[in-house]
């Protein structure tokens, strides 16, 4: 019962905060005004993504230090990554940085992450064990970088990344329950649920039609958040990590074939733009609810049960990444993903 409470406690939390922030937007006149690249029609607050920070930040220390259960390479991983890149979103969000010190500020939380969580956790490929070593390692920094980017990237109409957010907390909490008996599974656990916790109070407002945005400090956050929880869980089960891969499929499979597509274009990727699936999506439905709801019912009804085939080892992990994400390809090539825009 405390535990249900504390996890209610946390989705009001993130809630009231989240109207302050809408608040202190309008005084500081932190909007997103409208342009050729948005795929919204109003000046709409910015920063809310903030709430999420803080409230999430706030369960993990509560936890941390009352003996709840969040152990501490979990913990410094979480935090330092996390809060590094939640405050270099914020300043972004009051003042443009450029883009090389972004990367720079990335790549060091993903170092201090990968630090604390000890690298690139062994694969489990086709029945055999996969060690990567150094190389490795190097790839999980570029990966954690790469998603805490493409969270960015997808964070583009109302609620979307919101309900991937929780969609993938709700996920990874069952696979974590019902795949292993190690000692990390309930600190994890408990972990996802207060994030979820946390972009539920934040939803309330960023729901279709949204009243705040999450802005860059929210996005990056989540990104880099799933990123250090699919490490981990790699860690505790080989196969969970491909589960996590899997959960991931929606934005993962969006952001990188658009990425892909717009480099072949040799265009200027870090450069704003309207070229992503779920944005030609948007704009030929007219509207941002049935996409959101779109990405909702891909997560529950295809992507979450692969993903729990997968981490109960009855599909091998990579073959089932790629079942999962082929239908993915298919849809975001119908709807034009990284189609040069008109």
């Amino acid at each position: 019962m405390t535990f249900v409470l504390f996890i209610a406690v946390l989705a009001v939390l993130s809630w009231v905060l989240t109207g302050l922030l809408r608040r202190y937007a309008l005084v500081r006149s932190l909007m997103d005004v409208p342009n050729a690249r948005s795929s919204h029609s109003l000046p709409t607050p910015r920063g809310g993504g903030v709430a999420i920070v803080i409230t999430f930040l706030f369960g993990l220390c509560v936890a941390f230090f009352t003996g709840l259960g969040i152990y501490s390479d979990l913990f410094y991983a979480l935090t330092g990554a996390g809060l590094s890149i939640a405050m270099l979103g914020f300043l972004d969000d009051h003042g443009h940085i450029a883009a090389r010190w972004r990367l720079l500020g990335h790549f060091a939380a993903a170092a201090w992450a990968l630090y604390w969580l000890g690298g690139m956790p062994t694969l489990t490929v086709f029945g055999g064990i996969l060690h990567l070593g150094w190389v490795g390692h190097a790839l999980a920094a570029f990966y954690l970088v790469w998603l805490l980017n493409l969270f960015n990237f997808m964070d583009g109409i109302d609620g979307i990344a919101s309900v991937e957010a929780i969609c993938v907390c709700l996920g990874g909490a069952v696979l974590y329950a019902v795949t292993s008996t190690s000692s990390l599974i309930p600190v994890t656990v408990l972990s996802l649920l207060m994030l979820a916790a946390g972009v539920t109070g934040f939803l309330i407002w960023n729901f279709p039609p949204a009243r705040i945005f999450m802005g860059d400090a929210g996005s990056g956050f989540l990104g880099i958040v799933f990123g250090i929880f699919s490490l981990q869980a790699g860690w505790a089960n080989p196969m969970l990590f491909w589960g996590w891969l899997i959960l991931l499929g929606v934005f993962i499979v969006d952001a990188t074939l658009t990425l892909l597509r717009r480099m072949l274009r040799r265009e200027k990727v870090y450069e704003a733009h309207r070229s992503h699936a779920y944005q030609f999506a948007t704009r030929q439905l007219g509207r941002h609810f049935p996409v959101t709801m779109g990405v909702l019912a891909i997560n529950l009804f295809w992507l979450f049960p692969v993903a729990l085939v997968v981490s109960l080892g009855w599909l091998d992990g990579l073959l089932g990444v790629l079942l999962a994400y082929a239908p993915l390809v298919v849809l975001a090539l119908r709807f034009n993903a990284g189609k040069a825009e008109d």
